[in-house]
C-alpha cells in the first residue's frame, strides 16, 4: 500500500479529507497528518511517505517550499490543494513534479482519481495500477509481512464485530507485542488505532450514503455504545458525528 501524508493547516478541511476518503480502496494508508509545513517536513523525515497531499499556502511555510525541501529527504509524489488559482503557482508545481493541482473545496472524486493515478505511476507490486484495491486483491499490495497482511484482512472482514488483538495473536500463534510491532512497521498504526480509524472511516462512508441514523451506523461499525462511538469519532475526525455533514448540507 502507498503511504500517504496529509498536510493542511485548516483542521476542518484536514479531518474532513482524512475521513471522507476510503484510503484502503485506492491502495493507500494514511500514515500521518500535519498542521503546518514544518510539521510536514518532520513527518516526511519520520515516515518517508509515498504521497504527500498538501495545502499550498500555510502560515509558516509555502507548500511548494515544503515539497522542495521534503524531496531532499526522500522521494515522493505530491498533490497540491489550494484556494488560489494563480497560474504561477501551477507552473511552480509542475516544475516540482507535482502529480495534480486541486482547487478547494476539494472534489473527493478528483482526489480519488489522483490517488489512483499515483498508484499507476508507482511499482505495481505496491498498488493496483488501474482499479481500487479490494479485499481479494490485498495479497498484491505493498504489505509484505504475512502477519500484518492477515491483520489488515481481519480488520476489514470483522470490523463490525467485537475483536481483540489477543484473540488474533492466539489464532496466529504469536505474541501480542510482536504482532502489534509488525503491523505498525508496515502501516504506521497500532492494531487498535487502525481498527478504530477503519471503523470511523466506514462510519463516514455510511453517513455519506445518507439513509441511516447515527446510532445504526455506530452498531454497523462495531460500537454497541453510541456515546463511546461519538467520543471515538470526535477523537479521529475532530468533530461530533453530526457536525461535519450538517455543515455541508447547510452550504
Amino acid at each position: 500500500m502507498l503511504k500517504v501524508l496529509l498536510v493542511e493547516d485548516e483542521n476542518l478541511i484536514r479531518r474532513g479529507l482524512a475521513f471522507q476518503m476510503n484510503w484502503t480502496d485506492v491502495g493507500c494508508v494514511l500514515v500521518g497528518e500535519a498542521a503546518s509545513g514544518e510539521e510536514g517536513l518532520e513527518q516526511i523525515e519520520a515516515l518517508h511517505p509515498d504521497i504527500v497531499i498538501t495545502d499550498i499556502r500555510m502560515q509558516d511555510m509555502d507548500g511548494l517550499d515544503m515539497i522542495r525541501r521534503g524531496q531532499e529527504i526522500c522521494s515522493f509524489r505530491s498533490i497540491i490543494l489550494s484556494g488560489y488559482s494563480e497560474f504561477d503557482y501551477a507552473q511552480k508545481a509542475i516544475r516540482l513534479g507535482v502529480l495534480e493541482y486541486l482547487l478547494k473545496p476539494v472534489d473527493m472524486n478528483a482526489l480519488r482519481s489522483c490517488l489512483l493515478k499515483a498508484a499507476a505511476q508507482s511499482d505495481p507490486k505496491e498498488a493496483s495500477p488501474v482499479t481500487p484495491m479490494t479485499m481479494e486483491e490485498l495479497d498484491g499490495s505493498g504489505i509484505k509481512n504475512p502477519y500484518a497482511k492477515e491483520m489488515l484482512r481481519y480488520i476489514q472482514e470483522h470490523y463490525s464485530e467485537r475483536i481483540s488483538l489477543t484473540e488474533l495473536s492466539q489464532q496466529l500463534n504469536i505474541s501480542c507485542t510482536h504482532l502489534n510491532a509488525k503491523f505498525k512497521a508496515e502501516t504506521g498504526h497500532t492494531f487498535h488505532d487502525f481498527l478504530n480509524y477503519y471503523r470511523i472511516s466506514k462510519a463516514v462512508e455510511f453517513q455519506q450514503e445518507g439513509d441511516k441514523k447515527l446510532y445504526e451506523i455506530a452498531e454497523m461499525v462495531g460500537f454497541s455504545d453510541y456515546k463511546y462511538f461519538s467520543k471515538v469519532y470526535k477523537k479521529y475526525v475532530g468533530y461530533p458525528p453530526n457536525k461535519l455533514f450538517a455543515e455541508e448540507k447547510s452550504e
